[in-house]
């Protein structure tokens, strides 16, 4: 009896999110077998200090750019919403959206932001990011596993789903590391990807690499991408 593949759903707010957050994990779990689906809630529409750039233009290039990305590591599928960037709330309506792509490819696993983390010693984090996180984890439960929540999505063919495995990327507090040693390389290269937002793409590869040894070399890493990870109660 063949065995289907796992499949993963990346829930992020913008273009770029998943690459600098999970771009190594992404592209080793391909690499092992797994299918990956990005559903992206906004197309970066505000991400621009460029002062001749318009909203329009920059979708149009940020979600070329997220394609693109998404190519080098093996993603299966993107999807996009057509939230404004820097106008989320964790709302019905997003959860919904996010319930029906949960519902349409039946992940075995989700990853998204950590909606918990508000600030740092060294940053903010952005209000898109906690809303996604927040409306990531009210889709996934009870919302997507509940038949009477949303009962328009089976006149689609869209039955209820339960998701196994949660992991939240940007955590304060990681319990689970990625091995992404064999995979940087590509993380790196996936980022490039988005040249609106990265000038200096080996400065952002040294920052990158730097960052996944604080995280993996206490755990006995070489390079890791750290998350805290949930695993549902079966």
């Amino acid at each position: 009896m063949t065995m289907e593949p796992i499949r993963v759903l990346l829930v992020a707010a913008h273009p770029d999110d998943t690459e600098f957050s999970s771009g190594g994990t992404v592209a080793e779990w391909v690499r092992q077998g797994r299918e990956v689906y990005y559903l992206v809630c906004t197309r970066g529409d505000k991400g621009s200090a460029d002062p001749d750039m318009l909203p329009g233009r920059l979708m149009r290039i940020r979600e070329a750019e997220q394609r693109a990305a998404a190519d080098v590591l093996g993603v299966k599928q993107v999807g996009f919403l057509d939230f404004r960037d820097g106008e989320l709330a964790p709302t019905l309506e997003l959860r919904g959206e996010i319930v029906y792509a949960i519902r349409k490819v039946r992940p075995d696993v989700v990853l998204t932001h950590d909606p918990a983390t508000l600030y740092s010693e060294e940053f903010i984090n952005h209000p898109d990011h906690r809303a996604v996180g927040q409306a990531a984890l009210d889709a996934i439960y009870p919302t997507a596993r509940d038949r009477l929540q949303f009962p328009e999505h089976r006149a689609e063919g869209l039955e209820p789903h339960k998701v196994n495995e949660i992991y939240l990327w940007g955590s304060l507090r990681p319990n689970h590391w990625v091995d992404i040693t064999p995979s940087f390389d590509r993380k790196i290269q996936a980022l490039a990807k988005h040249e609106s937002q990265i000038s200096d793409p080996a400065a952002i590869g040294a920052r990158m690499k730097d960052r996944a040894r604080a995280l993996g070399q206490p755990h006995g890493i070489d390079l890791a991408e750290a998350f805290f990870r949930v695993a549902m109660a079966r």
